[in-house]
């Protein structure tokens, strides 16, 4: 069986967590079974969020969990988290819809490697590694998009509409890995 790669790191600053930060490879069976947690959260989040009227548009929830599962367990985690969530979304609610599939899966496969990247560099948990990993599957997903869609209107509605999930993505995704930090 081969042995994950545990990274612990101790800081008393006051904004930044003590945890364990993993790197699953494909060959551990934990992997799969952390990425089918995360995929099930990032199906009931959106569920939640679409009680209110455009609530995926406004709190992006299909991205929460790639959030934490590749800052918390690797980029393997995340991927896989990033890629299913949407595609199996999509095909048990048909949310997302078919035409904006592509570049949701480009923006969670963006923000995976951005937070494991931000994981691993930093070595904990911070406000500023996930601020990054947010940003850079923002403005680069931002990008893509509207070469997709030809579309800049379309392309930047996650700055025009979804800062409050930015901001629980942040707040919250901090929150969330702090809290495990403590089990």
């Amino acid at each position: 069986m081969t042995r994950s790669r545990l990274i612990i790191f101790n800081n008393t600053c006051p904004m930044q967590a003590t945890t364990k930060l993993y790197s699953l490879r494909l060959s551990n069976v934990r992997t799969y079974l952390f990425a089918t947690v995360f995929i099930v959260g990032n199906l009931l989040l959106p569920q939640l969020a679409h009680l209110i009227p455009q609530g995926g548009l406004i709190f992006l929830p299909i991205y929460f969990f790639t959030l934490i599962a590749a800052y918390k367990y690797g980029i393997h985690v995340g991927l896989l988290t990033a890629i299913l969530s949407p595609i199996v979304n999509n095909l048990l609610f048909g949310m997302p819809h078919l035409a904006v599939l592509p570049a949701i899966i480009i923006k969670s496969v963006i923000l995976a490697i951005a937070a494991a990247v931000a994981a691993k560099h930093l070595g904990k948990v911070s406000l500023l590694g996930i601020l990054l990993a947010i940003l850079a599957y923002q403005v680069i997903g931002t990008g893509i998009e509207w070469a997709l869609t030809r579309d800049f209107t379309v392309a930047i509605q996650d700055f025009r509409i979804g800062v409050p999930g930015m901001m629980i993505q942040l707040f919250g995704g901090y929150l969330v890995l702090k809290a495990q930090s403590k089990v």
